[in-house]
């Protein structure tokens, strides 16, 4: 036994299942997963893709042949994925192939919350709702077999509280898939052409019907009798708070969610005097139990906005009870904590091409990635973030719609890789005049420093060629394309008065490595001499973490200051200077 985190028992499954092949992109609460898939290696191939749809169709590719593979991204990565999702569902597969797809109640490093649960039922394909660390484990294993026993993908669907929760795991040994590996040359069977594919269509839903009675007789789904007069149909994480705060009721603990086990759930229902929903997000369950003419409640009690806990559902529970829902209880010495919002690291590169555009009247649209915090004060440059990728083909429509000002695009280079290449080549094509700038950090830095394209080094840690940017950007069509370095002010301000002045599109690759990353200074250490200080703050508008605003004169914080060197050459009177080092 061991005590896991659900991501790295999700990992133990993947090894256990006897599972060759395993792909993915990072994206919290995600990314552990393959992180720990690899330790596995040699038995477990495991890459980081360029995005969520590459890595999907590596997987299903393996799968197709036989092989048994997974798949990692988080919630919004399946939107990503969707196209090969939806017609994998008609293919099928002969290895057993499983999507591990995490999402974020609450949105606590997401730029959407929505439910997974809704891709299954649009792929027509099952899904699995693991509530803790060994229930990830087994149900990774389970959903191989249920791949394999009926020729379908599966969804195992996790959550931020599931996959960084830790709990104790029973281990258990390596099942090898015994398989001859070699794709079936038998177009009727893997080429959806419409007449191949209508055949397949039908496929889908008799295999639909012999799932659903599949459902009811799992042993990952499971009735606790208790008392009798509430009871409450739940899966995923919410069981776990269920049985907090309803100790007593009698409950149908879903782990094999869909398709919906029909006949089980009427048993339930049945027994009990009233029937209450408890899931996360939307009324996935409670929607098909009340269309099933099965009488309850759920979400007129229990919230669909954000993440449910303990909390939240004794308010519930005295809410459904006529009671007075109870007030939050403060933490003692919160008040008295100083505020603490999100702010670019000490050092980072991203934040001299922030403080350089801020001195230029431009639209600047953004991307999903560390540099998001460029929208935040005392910065304040950045207008507009939709997906990833978004940061370019967003630029290009803003100039087409006929936005006056120069418009600016930004994009980090993990994001450049994943779907901006598209949107570069759409500007050039159409014809676009947006400045797009990849702030490149050389690592996928805002889910903990992942390898990409550009790196140099594959997730198995093996040596690689390194993609270019610079060179991408040429064979899309761009001519005017860049390098600075964002630590040099006046490089970075004479680039961007080029650039932001020519009507043409330009291609800038800012090129600094995150710190966090190298686990380096990028220089010496910086000190304010007060005495030549004339509080004029701009040192203090480049928003570095380490610089203290102070009661008169702003200080710097040499435990964290990394040297960049931005305020020194932001300050017109000389007041900053490097620190010598002692011997």
């Amino acid at each position: 036994m061991q005590i896991l985190s659900g991501n790295e028992a999700f990992a133990r499954g993947v090894y256990e299942a006897g599972v060759t092949v395993a792909c993915g992109y990072p994206g919290t609460p995600s990314t552990e997963i393959l992180e720990n898939a690899v330790k596995f290696k040699p038995a477990i191939y495991c890459e980081w893709s360029p995005n969520e749809k590459v890595a999907f169709e590596v997987a299903a590719a393996a799968a197709c042949a036989g092989a048994r593979a997974i798949v990692t991204m988080k919630h919004v990565g399946l939107n990503v994925a969707a196209d090969p999702l939806m017609t994998l569902s008609y293919l099928g597969v002969e290895g057993g192939f499983v999507a591990i797809v995490a999402d974020d109640p609450g949105m606590h490093s997401s730029q959407n919350e929505q439910d997974t649960r809704n891709y299954a039922r649009f792929a027509k394909i099952p899904l699995l709702e693991p509530s803790d660390s060994q229930e990830a484990k087994d149900f990774l294993k389970l959903g191989i077999e249920i791949s394999e026993k009926y020729k379908t993908p599966v969804i195992v669907r996790t959550t931020t509280r599931v996959s960084h929760s830790r709990s104790i795991v029973e281990l258990a040994e390596r099942v090898e898939n015994t398989r001859t590996i070699g794709l079936e040359k038998n177009p009727p069977r893997w080429v959806p052409v419409p007449q191949w594919a209508r055949v397949m269509r039908r496929t889908v839903e008799d295999r639909l019907g012999k799932l659903r009675a599949d459902a009811c007789s799992s042993p990952a789904n499971r009735i606790e009798w208790r008392d009798k007069s509430l009871g409450i149909i739940t899966a995923s994480i919410a069981y776990q708070y269920v049985r907090e705060v309803w100790p007593e009721a009698s409950a149908l603990k879903l782990g094999f969610s869909y398709p919906y086990p029909d006949d089980l759930i009427r048993q339930f229902a049945g027994s009990v005097q009233k029937v209450l929903i408890v899931e996360e997000l939307d009324d996935f369950l409670e929607e098909h139990i009340k269309a099933m003419g099965i009488a309850c409640v759920g979400k007129q009690f229990v919230p669909n906005i954000g993440e449910l806990s303990v909390t939240t559902l004794q308010a519930s529970r005295a809410k459904m009870e006529g009671r007075e829902v109870p007030a939050e209880t403060p933490t003692p010495f919160a008040d008295e904590l100083p505020a603490r919002p999100p702010v670019l690291c000490p050092g980072c590169p991203h934040r001299g091409v922030f403080a350089a555009l801020g001195k230029y009247d431009v639209i600047v649209t953004g991307d999903i990635g560390c540099y998001s915090l460029g929208a935040f004060k005392p910065l304040n440059r950045l207008d507009i973030i939709l997906c990833m990728g978004g940061g370019i083909s967003m630029a290009h429509g803003l100039d087409k719609a006929g936005d006056k000002r120069t418009i600016v695009g930004i994009v980090g280079d993990s994001t450049f890789f994943h779907s901006g290449v598209t949107g570069l080549m759409d500007i050039a094509y159409n014809k676009g005049c947006s400045k797009i700038i990849v702030v490149d950090n050389r690592t996928t830095a805002m889910t903990g420093h992942q390898d990409h394209p550009g790196t140099g080094q594959t997730l198995m840690g093996e040596p690689t060629v390194t993609i270019s940017i610079e060179e991408i950007g040429r064979a899309c069509g761009f001519k005017r394309v860049r390098t600075i370095n964002p630590y040099n002010t006046n490089e970075t301000l004479e680039v961007l008065n080029e650039e932001l002045s020519v009507k043409e599109p330009s291609l800038i690759v800012s090129r600094g490595g995150c710190p966090l990353h190298e686990k380096k200074k990028v220089g010496p250490v910086r000190r304010i001499n007060q005495d030549l200080c004339k509080a004029c703050r701009a040192c203090v508008r480049i928003g570095c973490p380490a610089i203290d605003g102070g009661q008169k004169k702003p200080f710097i914080n040499e435990f964290l200051c990394n040297g960049c060197s931005l305020c020194q050459q932001m300050c017109a009177f000389g007041a900053i200077s490097a620190v010598e080092e002692k011997l």
